[in-house]
């Protein structure tokens, strides 16, 4: 299964380190981050479910849940969790799936379709580094996928996920690198005259199709 932004994020119903959970019934009338792991007791991804702990009071302000994923029972996890609060210095504060039949993990298109369960290496896995962001109406609104070298950004994720939520209040578009409080663009299916009546402070015509204004509040 193939999964585009627009799509409506796959339900399931999985194991978790917070008990049994229906991803749309736990997402409720929130947004949501899905964030997956290779496996276990992996060195990068013990950095980033620290960091994301440490973050998650950002997400909380935002009305956005978050949920991490690994392809291992959530016996291991808990185990995991261990060595994460020693080592990162932040206890993980939400839910992690168990996903060890690897069902989560294909139903999002992360692993090799025919991929099976039981005794697998995180290169065997190496796919399964993926971020989604879903939301209030159950949509994906962005994907983010890397290898398993590499650390995901996850300010990058906060960053992307104010613009998103910015664009869903307000019909408008951000530029590169944009961060909050900075100007942003009206998109070009906003004519004119919509825009003046939207913005009578004003906006700034750059090119017909490139219009910025002040970020809204």
């Amino acid at each position: 299964m193939t999964i585009r932004i627009g799509d409506v994020a796959p339900d399931f119903t999985a194991e978790t380190t917070e008990g049994k959970i229906n991803f749309h019934e736990w997402i409720g009338d929130q947004w949501a981050i899905l964030f997956s792991h290779p496996k276990d007791f992996t060195p990068v991804c013990t950095t980033e479910l620290g960091y994301m702990a440490r973050l998650k009071p950002e997400f909380d302000k935002r009305n956005t849940k978050i949920m991490g994923l690994s392809v291992d029972p959530v016996s291991d996890h808990n185990a995991w969790a261990k060595d994460i609060e020693e080592t990162q210095g932040s206890a993980v504060n939400y839910p992690m799936i168990g996903d060890a039949d690897l069902t989560v993990a294909k139903l999002y298109d992360m692993i090799h379709p025919n991929a099976s369960g039981g005794q697998r290496s995180a290169a065997d896995n190496a796919t399964v580094r993926s971020v989604f962001i879903v939301g209030p109406d159950k949509k994906v609104k962005a994907m983010l996928v890397y290898p398993m070298s590499s650390g995901r950004n996850f300010d990058e994720v906060l960053r992307l996920l104010d613009s998103i939520q910015l664009n869903a209040k307000h019909t408008v578009a951000t530029p590169v690198n944009w961060k909050p409080g900075e100007d942003v663009i009206i998109p070009t299916s906003v004519s004119d005259e919509d825009a003046k009546k939207k913005y009578p402070q004003g906006f700034k015509t750059l090119k017909p199709y490139l219009r910025v204004v002040s970020q809204p509040k």
